[in-house]
C-alpha cells in the first residue's frame, strides 16, 4: 500500500486534484490518499469546492507519492519561501512526485525541476517556463516523465498522466479498466498535445 499526498492550498483548480484522485482513489488496494496543507484546516477554492486538510506535520502516513496542482494560487505561492520549502521537505523523501498543470511552476521554483525534463499548462507557459531557466521545457507533450517525476499539461492532462503513472506500475489493462469503468477517452500518447500551440 502507498500514500498518495495530495498538497493543497486556496484557489486550486478542481479538476487537477479530483481528476487524479479519481484514478488513484480506483485502486484502494493500492493506495491510500491524504489531504495536507500549508496550515491544515479548510481549504477553499473559486468554484467553491470546500476541502478538509492536515498539517505535513500531521500527516497519518509518510509520503510515498506526491502530488503537485495549479491553480490560480500558484501565482502568489511560487513567492512563499514557507510554502516552498514545505513542497522541498515533502519532494524529497517522497519517491514519486506527480504534478498538474501550473504545480510545475511550483518545483520549478523550488528548484527541484533543476536539469529536468517537464511541462505544463499550455495557456500559462510563458509564466510557467519564466519561473525557471533551469529545467528542460518540454511544450510538446500531454505529460513528461523524468526520473521520479511525472509532470503534465493542464488540468484534463493530469487525468492522463494519472493513467499513464497507474499503466507504468500496474500494466496498461488496469489503466484502460479504469478509464472504461469511469467513461473517460484516456489520450494515452504522452508526447501528442492536440492544446499546443507554442
Amino acid at each position: 500500500m502507498q500514500t498518495l499526498t495530495a498538497l493543497v492550498f486556496d484557489n486550486f483548480e478542481t479538476l487537477d486534484l479530483y481528476g487524479v484522485i479519481e484514478m488513484f482513489g480506483s485502486l484502494p488496494e493500492h493506495y491510500r490518499i491524504q489531504f495536507a496543507s500549508l496550515s491544515g484546516g479548510i481549504i477553499h477554492n473559486q468554484h467553491n469546492v470546500t476541502l478538509t486538510t492536515t498539517t505535513i506535520e500531521q500527516l497519518e502516513c509518510a509520503t510515498d507519492i506526491l502530488l503537485v496542482i495549479g491553480g490560480q494560487g500558484t501565482r502568489q505561492l511560487v513567492n512563499d519561501k514557507q510554502f516552498l520549502q514545505a513542497l522541498t521537505h515533502l519532494a524529497t523523501s517522497a519517491d514519486w512526485i506527480l504534478s498538474v498543470c501550473t504545480g510545475s511552476a511550483l518545483l520549478a521554483k523550488a528548484g527541484l525541476l533543476d536539469d529536468i525534463q517537464a511541462t505544463s499548462n499550455k495557456r500559462a507557459w510563458q509564466w510557467v517556463i519564466s519561473q525557471s531557466s533551469q529545467v528542460n521545457w518540454v511544450a510538446q507533450a500531454r505529460w513528461v516523465v523524468d526520473g521520479k517525476f511525472y509532470t503534465s499539461s493542464g488540468v484534463s492532462a493530469g487525468m492522463d498522466m494519472a493513467l499513464g503513472f497507474i499503466a507504468d506500475r500496474h500494466g496498461i489493462e488496469v489503466a484502460r479498466q479504469i478509464a472504461h469503468d469511469i467513461e473517460y477517452r484516456w489520450h494515452k500518447v504522452s508526447t501528442q498535445d492536440e492544446f499546443c500551440r507554442l
